[in-house]
């Protein structure tokens, strides 16, 4: 029987006991796995690995020892509890080997766990579990995953309490990270938020989530769009001592500017165009950059652009005689009066 994406979610949670197997296959393996992590842990609970009532068979193993499956199906343990065979990359080629112990199937037998990469719709795997009575198969594809499959991995982080802020940055970061990373990043957020009663907040999001921008240089552009002139100086002096480069400092100036334009120049408003950022931009830093971007305004930016866009050729241009971070200095200095002059 087929169990479509949505079904999925509720019955890798809760999966039925007296089933005979389940099929799970997606061209992303992490997925995939996670979900067959989940659903096992469900089957024989957080002790069923260390009380052997999980027999794991790899598939080039089972190609070359077909009563493998049977033998772990039939097996009887020390320990009571449900038990579990799980055949991981399984393919087609093994596919009347699997089908072969799905007949011999009986109640209080091991759950037969199949793992697979990608199969089409003519695979004889997906053809043997969709076609079987008690058995399920479920695709796992490369979408996001929704709000109920976030608040799902909210309640098992023990994180009951969520603001509507926080989940609308949590789906767009679920849109962004792999998912193995966005796992990690909820089980930091359920130790940020350890013995904290409150509800998640944006702020704490922004915490957890993974950074793509040094601090330092986050320092100096904010300094610059705020138009802090007498602190460009020292900063500077900083990020050189740490080894910045004057392209990369240069570049991360031009990115930072060009998402100020992009927010600014958005049909919808600056607080859309923020929203619509990838990577997304989360708490305090959207915040900020929202009223970066409301304050300049898109032909200011325009003017930024375009001077950064000039340092940038004299930077890389062969005949440049005057020290880079010079150049890149004098520019920033030289966006910082722009962006007091705005006032």
């Amino acid at each position: 029987m087929k169990l479509s994406p949505r079904e999925a979610v509720g019955y890798f949670a809760r999966p039925e006991p007296d089933r005979t197997g389940l099929l799970i296959y997606g061209s992303d393996a992490m997925r995939v796995a996670l979900r067959r992590q989940e659903v096992i842990a469900a089957l024989i609970g957080p002790n069923g690995d260390d009380e052997m009532r999980l027999a794991r068979i790899p598939a080039a193993d089972l190609r070359k020892d077909p009563a493998m499956l049977l033998d772990a199906i039939k097996a009887q343990g020390f320990f009571p509890g449900p038990r579990v065979a799980f055949v991981e990359d399984a393919t087609d080629g093994i596919a009347v080997t699997i089908e072969a112990a799905l007949a011999d199937w009986a109640p209080g037998d091991a759950q037969v766990i199949v793992t697979a990469g990608q199969l089409n719709a003519r695979s004889k795997l997906r053809k043997l579990f969709e076609g079987h009575k008690n058995a399920y198969a479920t695709g796992i594809y490369d979408d996001p995953p929704g709000r109920a499959e976030i608040e799902a991995e909210l309640a098992k982080a023990g994180l009951a309490s969520v603001s509507s802020d926080a989940m609308t940055d949590l789906t767009a970061l679920a849109r962004e990270l792999g998912p193995g990373d966005f796992r990690q990043t909820i089980e930091k957020l359920s130790l940020y938020k350890l013995e904290d009663d409150s509800a998640v907040s944006s702020d704490d999001v922004a915490a957890c989530a993974p950074s793509s921008t040094e601090a330092a240089l986050d320092d100096v552009l904010n300094i610059v769009a705020e138009g802090r002139v007498g602190e460009i100086g020292p900063v500077m002096q900083k990020l050189e001592a740490q080894g910045v480069q004057p392209v990369g400092l240069c570049v991360g100036a031009m990115r930072h500017f060009r998402a100020l334009y992009t927010a600014a120049s958005d049909p919808g408003g600056a607080v859309q165009g923020i929203a619509r950022m990838r990577p997304p931009i989360f708490g305090p830093r959207r915040d900020r950059m929202l009223r970066q971007a409301q304050g300049w305004g898109a032909p200011r930016l325009e003017t930024a652009l375009s001077l950064l866009t000039d340092t940038d050729l004299q930077l890389r241009s062969a005949g440049q005689r005057a020290p880079a971070m010079a150049l890149v200095e004098r520019a920033l200095i030289r966006l910082a009066m722009l962006g007091q002059a705005r006032r």
